[in-house]
């Protein structure tokens, strides 16, 4: 019983220091769908002039570059976390806070490389949706069209922070103790950037292979991105 409130307990913390997390980097910490677009032309040499453009880059090009955005974002977050973790239990919120961060960050990229700029309210609606999809959770097309923006990402954050801090709480625990905290607050980090980093990748990789089709039976695509297409 007393274990079982204890993680109880555990898992309203890490909740709210998500929530929290999320809800700031929502506010304050987006990528810059500009200054990625320069990233991607200089860093990754894509002959791009714009988002739209990244239908007709080749798929394997665009799952390779998703492939290393995830990889930097866990190591980032190992690191975060086994430095964080050097203290133990009191860094458990602080570390949640900082991990929403890097991990909206990660999402906002892999969706700009898969070419959703997220330009519009709406554009905005369906990256949160893909998030809340990667965890398993439906908010649904009807919730989305009853609600604004600014009602509507606040509650999809509860939802994510909800879900992720179960799912946290018991590995989370062994920071109670220092020095395994650390190892274990590197581990838990690299774990779930990972597994949220290849959920959201699969989601924008198949909305864009839609797109692509679409463009496709449009004729709106040039022929190197159709053998694109046959080659997948």
């Amino acid at each position: 019983m007393t274990k079982s409130i204890g993680k109880s307990w555990l898992a309203n913390k890490l909740e709210s220091g998500l929530a929290r997390g999320l809800m700031r980097a929502y506010q304050t910490m987006q990528v810059e769908p500009a200054a990625y677009l320069e990233h991607l032309q200089t860093a990754h040499r894509l002959p791009v002039a714009s988002f739209d453009e990244m239908f007709a880059q080749p798929p394997v090009v665009l799952d390779r570059i998703a492939d290393q955005t995830i990889r930097a974002t866990m190591k980032v977050a190992a690191v975060e976390g086994t430095g964080l973790g050097l203290f133990g239990f009191a860094s458990v919120v602080p570390d949640m806070a900082i991990l929403a961060t890097i991990s909206l960050q990660m999402m906002q990229k892999l969706s700009l490389i898969y070419g959703f700029a997220y330009r519009t309210d709406q554009d905005r609606a369906e990256l949160w949706l893909a998030g809340a999809s990667a965890f398993g959770l439906d908010m649904g097309k009807e919730f989305v069209e009853r609600e604004v923006l600014e009602r509507f990402v606040p509650r999809i954050i509860l939802r994510i922070s909800a879900r992720m801090s179960v799912e946290m709480a018991e590995k989370a625990a062994a920071k109670i103790v220092p020095v395994l905290s650390s190892l274990l607050g590197g581990a838990l980090n690299y774990y779930f950037v990972r597994q949220w980093g290849r959920r959201m990748k699969a989601h924008m990789r198949a909305r864009h292979m839609m797109v692509r089709q679409q463009l496709a039976a449009r004729g709106q695509l040039p022929a190197a991105a159709l053998l694109g297409i046959e080659l997948q």
